[in-house]
């Protein structure tokens, strides 16, 4: 929980404050089933790396990956990024301990407010999220960098 907390601390001091509505969003359970978008590590120098540094493992369910191909995410679109301690050592990058499970949900009528983006940090142990409205709004504060993208960093790899 510890690692939460710090992540938590990290996401808000990075992000300007706006008010926002938030609306549910749920665990994603099985979402090691859905379509596998990408893996990336940050690592210390990263802008975000006091934030989510750390191996990455983004998914996304059917309506997300058809978002992706069209630029465009309906609403039901849900995106996920599996967050673990990268642990180099022996020449390798693998999995350490699991950080946290953050999950974006499109819904237009719940998230108004983020232009219908609903944002989520929950423990992977406990599966609790952790995000207030506010924190929502700072979310999607950084996510507006990427409005051309319908508010998404990542991006399918060919």
């Amino acid at each position: 929980m510890r690692v939460l907390n710090k992540l938590m601390v990290a996401v808000l001091a990075l992000t300007a404050s706006v008010t926002a509505v938030a609306g549910d969003v749920a665990y994603p359970n099985g979402f090691r089933e859905w379509n596998h978008v990408k893996s990336m590590v940050l690592k210390p120098g990263h802008p975000l790396y006091d934030a989510v540094g750390g191996m990455h493992h983004i998914y996304a369910n059917p309506k997300a990956i058809r978002g992706y191909k069209s630029g465009r995410f309906a609403d039901g679109s849900v995106i996920v990024f599996d967050l673990f301690e990268a642990v180099d050592k022996d020449n390798a990058v693998s999995e350490g301990n699991h950080k946290a499970v953050v999950v974006m949900a499109r819904n237009g009528k719940a998230h108004k407010a983020n232009d219908g983006w609903g944002y989520e940090v929950f423990d992977p142990q406990s599966k609790k999220g952790s995000l207030d409205a506010k924190a929502q709004a700072d979310c999607h504060s950084c996510h507006k960098s990427q409005q051309d993208k319908d508010f998404v960093f990542s991006a399918m790899r060919d």
